[in-house]
């Protein structure tokens, strides 16, 4: 080869080095932009995605294409395995709103951002009805959350007496992923019963120190098993947060004397464990033979009978100074107060006897106006 031979081929390769190099950089430039490029392929206003366990990259990526969330599953698998270096998928379910690039959805993915849905558990539930509740709303086995559920192993620390976790699955909204296992999610209620009961403490000790009280009413402080339990009868009798505490003192000073509770909550709770609560509690139902029948047995009942809520336990732990042994509803929420049986006994006739006597004549009169 001549000379001029060889300079003509060294400025061919170099002329295609040159145009490699261009395509190189035209395509990486191509590239860059569809990765940065806002992108939405579904109809309406958003698409939800679950990529289920297990679910290999190309496979959690071509669920994404096909949902019309990702355009190019080949140039996503490269920016997963390069750009990512190569993360392990995180299952679950995903919402996307809108247009988002591919480097906005990659990075949900990877970092997990899935969808939860709230569930909402209410003061004053038994475990069985949490338990039918989450099972209801979708959130696993409702014979799964009863065996989680009836088992005290995840308070064995804070009530060796207990035989279930009646009492520790604390009422608030919580959200869960869609699949969230029901060991989760118990796990989930009871950890956040120890959270509040630590603000309940320090609820407690303020309104203690508001009232100047040295200690809780009653000979002496409950130990905790007894304060869910005295917690969770002020739960279904109180509406209003501020006669919590009247109420626990009521029942505080009762144990203190030796008299029975009187809680007809207690009695309800009794007929639900029987299968035999119907809504209507009988004068009967007061003679029942039971130890949560607390008309006939002195003291606390063997446990708790439902979920208290933070202002219950703190009522518990610090249970109002006040002398009434007594109380009735005045059918609005809220309660009248009484120091002696007769007094209340006065209270009783107003409260209940002549007030509905009262609503059953006007209800009466209306009927006949109509």
């Amino acid at each position: 080869m001549s000379r001029s031979d060889g300079g003509a081929m060294a400025r061919l390769i170099a002329g295609l080095l040159v145009l490699c190099v261009l395509a190189a950089a035209a395509g990486l430039g191509f590239a860059r932009s569809r990765i940065e490029e806002e992108f939405q392929g579904f109809p309406g206003v958003e698409a939800v995605v679950t990529i289920p366990s297990g679910a290999s990259v190309r496979e959690s990526i071509q669920l994404l294409e096909q949902a019309g969330v990702l355009r190019n599953e080949t140039l996503a698998r490269l920016y997963w395995r390069f750009k990512l270096n190569d993360p392990v998928v995180k299952a679950g379910e995903y919402r996307f709103q809108g247009a988002a690039s591919m480097a906005e959805v990659l990075a949900r993915i990877q970092r997990g951002d899935v969808l939860t849905h709230r569930v909402t558990i209410l003061e004053g539930q038994t475990y069985e009805e949490i338990a039918r509740h989450l099972a209801a709303k979708g959130f696993g086995s409702y014979e799964v959350f009863l065996s989680e559920m009836g088992s005290p192993s995840r308070i064995v620390d804070l009530d060796g007496e207990a035989t279930d976790l009646e009492g520790y699955l604390f009422p608030d909204t919580y959200a869960f992923a869609r699949g969230t296992g029901e060991s989760q999610i118990v796990d989930a209620l009871v950890s956040t019963f120890r959270e509040r009961l630590i603000e309940a403490r320090a609820l407690a000790a303020a309104m203690r120190s508001n009232t100047n009280q040295d200690a809780v009413a009653g000979s002496a402080p409950l130990e905790l098993r007894d304060v869910v339990i005295l917690a969770s009868i002020v739960e279904k009798e109180a509406l209003l947060d501020g006669e919590r505490p009247i109420i626990a003192g009521v029942y505080a000073n009762r144990l203190e004397i030796g008299m029975g509770l009187y809680a007809d909550p207690t009695i309800i709770y009794a007929l639900k464990k029987l299968g035999t609560w119907d809504g209507n509690l009988r004068r009967r139902d007061l003679e029942m033979e039971s130890p949560y029948n607390t008309y006939r047995s002195v003291g606390l009942p063997p446990g708790p009978i439902c979920s208290p809520g933070l202002a219950s336990l703190a009522a518990a732990l610090a249970p109002a100074d006040v002398p009434y042994l007594y109380f009735v509803s005045r059918n609005d929420g809220s309660h009248v107060f009484a120091r002696s049986l007769a007094e209340h006994n006065r209270n009783v006739h107003e409260w209940q006897k002549l007030y509905w006597r009262k609503r059953r004549a006007e209800t009466a009169e209306g009927e006949k106006l109509h």
